[in-house]
């Protein structure tokens, strides 16, 4: 493992080691990365036992502009319009892939998500090596985000640091949040993980019953439904005792033709319900009687991520860390539900955020 600072950093030096399947450490204006040649297998499958990332987890690219990420991406309007507005800066715009980078890269649906960093020195390196590299956070799965070198070799074991052949020191980064994620291979463009650039406008509801909670539960949802079977999805609920929380994931529930009665998990914590669809199963978590997310050890998160199932947890605001630990792995909507001035009505607000 070589460390060198930014400043004294060659150029040539780092594309010697791209080419020959290392792994490159580097600052972002976000986190810092993660990269290898993304057309190369084997590098990536480094970068997978690096990330001890399970399989079917798909990597990001960073390119230089458009028209290296047109070689690799299917960039329609939508994306057109996305790259001309947010890149280069903290966006990862998600196309259809061309089925050309090394496998693993691109998602089980053949998707790729594209990055082109703000970043001077990334984009020379990149230019320079004449393809895409891996743009994923240089932490391990569920670690400390990197903002600094400590941070990465601090949470690695002897194995994971032995992976590693190049660190590019930039110092501490700014506590920025990871890139904000957005979808354009759906008819309507879709943030599926909010960061420092908010793309999401107001969601905002008024629901008049107890059922009519439930149909916007379903709405809601089902915006989500090409992700079924393929991420997990997890709705964050908030809100006082007795808005409806339950009665959200009731709609959940009735949505994915689960016929069991759904009653809150207060003293239990969890409940899961089979699903006979793409989704293997729905969750339903009740943290209230959890003090702290060191209390969460009842509740196997990990396990229905990697499960892909739909999550659904009452009081989330209590555990928000921990829940967007996984913002790589699952599409994370916050639902936030207020008593309205009539006895029946809620007002509920949504969106899909870091």
């Amino acid at each position: 493992m070589q460390i060198v600072l930014e400043k004294d950093v060659v150029v040539g030096d780092v594309v010697k080691v791209l080419q020959n399947g290392g792994l490159v450490i580097y600052p972002t204006e976000t986190l810092y990365g993660a990269g290898v040649d993304a057309t190369n297998e084997k590098a990536v499958k480094k970068l997978n036992l690096f990330k001890k990332r399970p399989a079917g987890k798909p990597y990001s690219i960073a390119v230089t502009d458009i028209g290296m990420a047109r070689k690799f991406a299917v960039i329609n309007s939508s994306a057109v319009k996305m790259y001309k507005t947010f890149l280069p800066g903290p966006v990862t715009i998600i196309s259809n892939g061309r089925h050309i980078l090394a496998k693993g890269v691109e998602s089980e649906r053949g998707t790729l998500g594209v990055r082109i960093p703000d970043y001077k020195l990334i984009i020379k390196i990149i230019n320079n090596f004449n393809k895409p590299i891996t743009a994923t956070s240089a932490n391990a799965s569920y670690k400390k985000r990197p903002y600094n070198i400590s941070d990465i070799l601090d949470n690695l074991s002897d194995k994971q640091k032995s992976l590693i052949d190049y660190i590019i020191d930039g110092g501490d980064l700014p506590h920025r949040e990871p890139s904000t994620v957005v979808d354009t291979t759906i008819d309507d463009v879709s943030v599926l993980r909010q960061g420092n650039v908010k793309l999401v406008k107001g969601n905002h509801v008024l629901s008049v019953s107890p059922e009519s909670t439930e149909d916007i539960a379903k709405n809601i949802l089902q915006k989500y439904e090409t992700y079924f079977g393929n991420r997990a999805i997890i709705f964050a609920l908030k809100g006082d005792m007795g808005v409806g929380k339950t009665i959200f994931t009731k709609g959940l529930a009735k949505t994915l033709g689960i016929t069991q009665t759904v009653s809150s998990p207060t003293f239990n914590l969890l409940n899961s319900y089979l699903v006979n669809s793409p989704v293997r199963k729905l969750t339903h978590i009740d943290v209230w009687r959890i003090r702290d997310a060191n209390e969460l050890s009842d509740i196997n998160l990990v396990k229905e991520i990697s499960d892909k199932s739909v999550v659904s947890i009452e009081w989330a605001d209590k555990i928000s860390e921990e829940i967007r630990k996984y913002h790589e792995e699952a599409i994370i909507i916050w639902v936030k539900i207020r008593f309205g001035k009539k006895m029946n009505n809620r007002f509920i607000s949504w969106g899909v955020s870091k």
